[in-house]
Formats: structure tokens, C-alpha cells, sequence
């Protein structure tokens, strides 16, 4: 009785000291209290859920819902479906209604790579809702994007692009990378239609091809040879959804896989030791910014998660991300040290100088895409 008593005290005592070093270092499922998906999750959806149309800070309504909402909306509606909340999600989808009505001048004029990713929204609700009427609104904006160039945003550059079989929105600007694909891969999950997908693939390869350093990470634009945290996160973003969704025989699978594994390593060794990235990758003295590490977060685990990166390797940097972005939420649910939308420039200082904020859908958005890709 002895033997077997000492033998189950053993048992536990082993099982005891392997949870806590996979909980420490490797496992995407046990979390201390308070820092999980489901519990940070509904924390900033329910925050999400509460918030007027933001505006870029400025007071007022805004012209038209603005990309940062949609990449938080989108976020707060795949929260709600994979952590099961029925109530959250028709809440989200109630916030489309008015849109349908008295605020249908709030939906954007497709026009532009962060106009046109408002389609990601009702064509998520359709696919979660199957009614018909968002499905017509998604596509339609998703289809303008890859037709012909109309409009006073329409130039010479613009039918360049179209004339090579690229949306006339291309501009060259890594955030594009997830304002693009969002909206075409979500076209191609909600009709089954293969011509989104590979819109959208041979896009990112044009992107890769002419954006993508040696080191595994992004300029801003050709022309502005910075590593911007968060326009990097777009990138790395963008790369993870569309290759949760591209086909396996899609010819440029392979060389859209090749770079963001090339991403992925380059990353690894700029995380700092606290888990954050900065807001400048590779300048150690920029600061610590909230979105892009959220943006690089949900990479890692959506790589883990698909088997596309090295478990053992990956797993501990994106538990570390995770852990470290959630402390910079406060008691508002609301995540501090964001950088403010920025546009491209040719000067270092600049990106040093934008300004740090608070609550911002830049930020709020990766922080609900990490805890629904930890849900996969």
C-alpha cells in the first residue's frame, strides 16, 4: 500500500513539474489567471462592442468607417465565433444595421487599399450568418478592387497595375499586404471562388518580391528603407491569413511560405527579452509599440498552430509575445503604447517620433486576432 501511494505522489509530482515548464515555456494552453484568450478576448471585444466609430483621434464622427475599426470588428467577430459567444456575435452584427439604413454613408467608397477592407466585415458575417445581403455587399466591394481603375483616385500608375493583372489599388506600401488580402481572402471562403485566392496570392508574391530585405524583413516602401514595426505586422498579418486559406497547389504557395519563414527567423532574433518588439525592428533604442508585437504574435502562433513553424523553437516567442502585449492593457481594456497612423517617410526620426497611444484599434485589433488564433 506503501509502494503504491509513494508511486502516485511520484506520478503527480512529475505531472505537476511538467505543467508548469510547458506553462512557462512551450504551451499555448495553460495560462496564468487573468491572461487567457477567453478572458482577454471578451475583455476587448465587449471594449470594442461599447466604442462609437473611432475617428483617428479626432472628435467626430468619421466620414466613413475607417480601416483600424474593421481589422478590430473583424477580430472581435472570429473572437466570438470560435470562443462559442452567441451573444457577442449578434451584438457585432447588430453594429452593422445601421449601416444598412441611416449610416449607409458611413460604408466606404472602394477606392482604396483601406477602404476596400471594410468587404472583410460582411463578408465574415455571411459566412457566419449566411444571409445573402452581406455576401452582395462583400463581394461587390471585393470585385471593384480588381476591376478596372474609376474615379478621381484612378491615375496612369493605377491602369499600369490593372494592365498587369494587379488591382489598380497597388501602391507599394507593406500595409496593403493585409488590407488586400483580407478582403480577397474572405471573397474566396464566403463564394468558394479560386480567382480571390489567387488575386490575392499573386499580389503578396509582387509585394515579397519587391519589399522583402535579405534579412527576412520589410521597408516600409522602395522608397523608404526603414523597418517600421507595425507596417511590418501588416505584412506578417497578412502573409499568416492568406496561407491559412491558400490552396496547396496555388503556384505561389511555395514562394509566399519561403518568405514568411524567411520573416519569422528574422524576427526571433529581434524579439526583446520581455517579449515586445520595437517600434523601429532593428533599432534597439526605439520603443517598445503594442501593435506590431501583437501583429507578430498572432503570426507565430498561427505558424505554430498550422505546423508551418517549428514548435519548439516558435512556441516559447509567441507565449512570450502574448504575455508581454497583454500587460500593456489597462483597466479599460484599453492597450497602451500604440503607434499612431503613419505614413511612409524617407527619415529615421520620423517613425521615432510618431506618437504613442492608447486604445487605438491599431492596437486593440492584433490583441483579439492573437487570442482567435490561440483558439484555433
Amino acid at each position: 500500500m506503501k509502494k503504491n501511494a509513494v508511486k502516485y505522489l511520484l506520478a503527480g509530482w512529475v505531472a505537476g513539474i511538467s505543467y508548469v515548464v510547458n506553462a512557462q515555456s512551450g504551451d499555448l494552453k495553460h495560462w496564468p489567471k487573468g491572461s487567457s484568450p477567453e478572458e482577454i478576448g471578451l475583455k476587448v471585444a465587449d471594449r470594442f462592442v461599447a466604442t462609437p466609430h473611432p475617428n483617428f483621434g479626432r472628435p467626430g464622427p468619421p466620414n466613413s468607417i475607417t480601416y483600424p475599426e474593421v481589422c478590430a470588428w473583424y477580430g472581435a467577430l472570429t473572437f466570438a465565433k470560435l470562443s462559442g459567444n452567441k451573444a457577442l456575435s449578434d451584438q457585432l452584427e447588430k453594429r452593422f444595421e445601421p449601416l444598412e439604413n441611416e449610416e449607409a454613408k458611413l460604408i466606404p467608397i472602394p477606392d482604396h487599399v483601406d477602404h476596400s477592407v471594410f468587404g472583410a466585415i460582411p463578408l465574415e458575417l455571411y459566412i457566419e450568418t449566411k444571409k445573402p445581403k452581406y455576401l452582395t455587399i462583400g463581394k461587390t466591394i471585393a470585385d471593384k478592387q480588381w476591376g478596372s481603375p474609376e474615379g478621381p483616385r484612378a491615375t496612369a500608375e493605377s491602369q499600369k497595375y490593372y494592365d498587369q493583372g494587379l488591382t489598380w489599388q497597388t501602391r507599394l506600401w507593406i500595409d496593403d499586404m493585409f488590407m488586400i488580402t483580407a478582403v480577397q481572402s474572405q471573397a474566396y471562403i464566403a463564394t468558394g471562388e479560386p480567382k480571390y485566392i489567387e488575386r490575392a496570392a499573386k499580389e503578396m508574391v509582387v509585394y515579397l518580391n519587391e519589399l522583402q530585405r535579405p534579412n527576412g524583413l520589410f521597408y516600409h516602401a522602395p522608397d523608404v528603407p526603414f523597418f517600421w514595426g507595425r507596417g511590418n505586422g501588416w505584412m506578417a498579418a497578412g502573409m499568416s491569413e492568406l496561407l491559412r486559406v491558400l490552396p496547396a497547389s496555388n503556384p505561389d504557395r511555395k514562394r509566399i511560405m519561403e518568405g514568411y519563414k524567411t520573416m519569422m527567423a528574422s524576427l526571433l532574433k529581434y524579439q526583446a527579452p520581455d517579449g515586445m518588439w520595437r517600434q523601429l525592428i532593428d533599432d534597439p533604442e526605439s520603443w517598445p509599440e503594442t501593435s506590431g508585437t501583437g501583429m507578430f504574435t498572432f503570426a507565430m502562433i498561427t505558424g505554430v498552430k498550422n505546423g508551418w513553424l517549428d514548435k519548439a523553437t516558435y512556441t516559447p516567442a509567441a507565449r512570450k509575445g502574448w504575455l508581454a502585449l497583454i500587460t500593456y492593457l489597462d483597466n479599460n481594456s484599453d492597450i497602451r503604447e500604440v503607434c499612431e497612423g503613419t505614413n511612409k517617410k524617407n527619415d529615421h526620426q520620423y517613425y521615432l517620433d510618431r506618437k504613442r497611444i492608447t486604445g487605438d484599434m491599431h492596437g486593440q485589433a492584433p490583441v483579439l486576432w492573437c487570442a482567435t488564433a490561440l483558439l484555433r
